[in-house]
């Protein structure tokens, strides 16, 4: 198996994170937050998403690690100097931060990824 590498240029930015009252929640994280992020290719090759990992970490320092394929069911292919937005969420019960990591791949098979930056999210 081939080696994960950062890859330079290839990054996210959280763009807006808001409190959603009205979203459905369970009733022991009743908070629920949206984040918008934007992925940002501003790398010299085309890369294509294929996975996601977040740690969200409550205020007694319990953590959930979250991860799936993808980014909201799609796999964004981004040729450089394009972008892809997108908006998830999360639910907590506490104050919360989230942060984590995308992973993709080039046209050629390198295996690579960008951090996703920390986000706090406040229980109101």
């Amino acid at each position: 198996m081939s080696a994960i590498n950062e890859l330079s240029g290839l990054r996210v930015t959280v763009d807006r994170v808001e409190h959603m009252p009205h979203l459905d929640a369970p009733p022991e994280r009743p908070h629920p937050y949206v984040y918008f992020l934007t992925i940002h290719n501003d790398s010299e090759v085309t890369v294509t998403i294929r996975g996601r990992k977040w740690v969200v970490t409550d205020a007694d320092g319990q953590s959930v690690v979250v991860e799936g394929d993808g980014v909201v069911g799609e796999f964004p292919r981004l040729a450089p100097g394009e972008d892809f937005s997108y908006h998830s969420y999360h639910t907590i019960g506490s104050d919360s931060a989230a942060e984590g990591a995308l992973f993709g791949v080039t046209p050629g098979g390198d295996f690579v990824f960008t951090r996703i930056p920390r986000f706090e999210m406040r229980a109101p």
